[in-house]
């Protein structure tokens, strides 16, 4: 949560300057990879990792049984890509797990992951999906990859997914116009557009009197 809450507030602060500079019915917001690699760069240096369950145990002293997600694991970094209309994410981890039989199997890698955009028109949002496409641990030859991928898909889901990037209410505002009274800039669309490297929110408006 406070990772989204991060997101949206930075994201409020790039909206409204970009309004202060555009008299138009339509707002587009740039978002590049050196904004998300700073941003998650200041979010590893002032916070501790997500950290979710694995599995529907609380794990124990032992065994947690529980996901990190790391910024860096040999080499790979968790950033945000963007490459052919599509947001790419690879996500470091580490972790352990606890399967029947067997005992305590530690683990580490990275996973091989996606971000996909849609607007929730019935709740006024933009939101987003994690799909895990792959996960490649360390000094396994890919063994094991397959079970940790459904658990891990299986954890975002159900911690994360869907993931609230924006809402319609936040992005509307009014101007004082002087001696006239407000004019009401009303959001009421989202679309996003991924190009090479950057991401184009465009934000449909509305102007109102009141």
């Amino acid at each position: 949560m406070m990772y989204r809450q991060t997101f949206a507030a930075v994201l409020a602060v790039f909206l409204f300057v970009s309004v202060a500079a555009a008299q138009k019915a339509e707002v587009t917001v740039s978002l590049n990879e050196p904004f998300f690699d700073a941003l998650l760069d200041w979010v590893y240096q002032n916070f501790d990792p997500p950290q979710f369950q694995i599995s529907n145990s609380e794990g124990s002293a032992t065994c947690s049984e529980s996901v990190k997600i790391l910024r860096e694991m040999n080499g790979v970094r968790t950033a945000v890509r963007f490459r052919e209309g599509k947001i790419y994410v690879p996500l470091a981890f580490s972790g352990s797990y606890n399967p029947p039989f067997i005992g305590c199997l530690e683990f580490a890698g990275w996973a091989e992951s996606n971000l996909e955009l849609e607007f929730d028109k019935a709740n006024q949002r933009l939101i987003g999906r994690v799909r895990v496409l792959n996960v490649n641990l360390n000094g396994t030859g890919g063994v094991g990859g397959t079970v940790i991928a459904k658990l891990l898909q299986s954890s975002i889901d159900k911690k994360f997914n869907p993931i609230e990037i924006l809402t319609i209410d936040k992005m509307s505002f009014g101007v004082p116009i002087q001696k006239s009274g407000n004019l009401n800039m009303k959001a009421v669309s989202v679309t996003p557009e991924i190009g090479h490297g950057i991401v184009n929110i465009r934000i449909g408006y509305e102007f109102r009197k009141n």
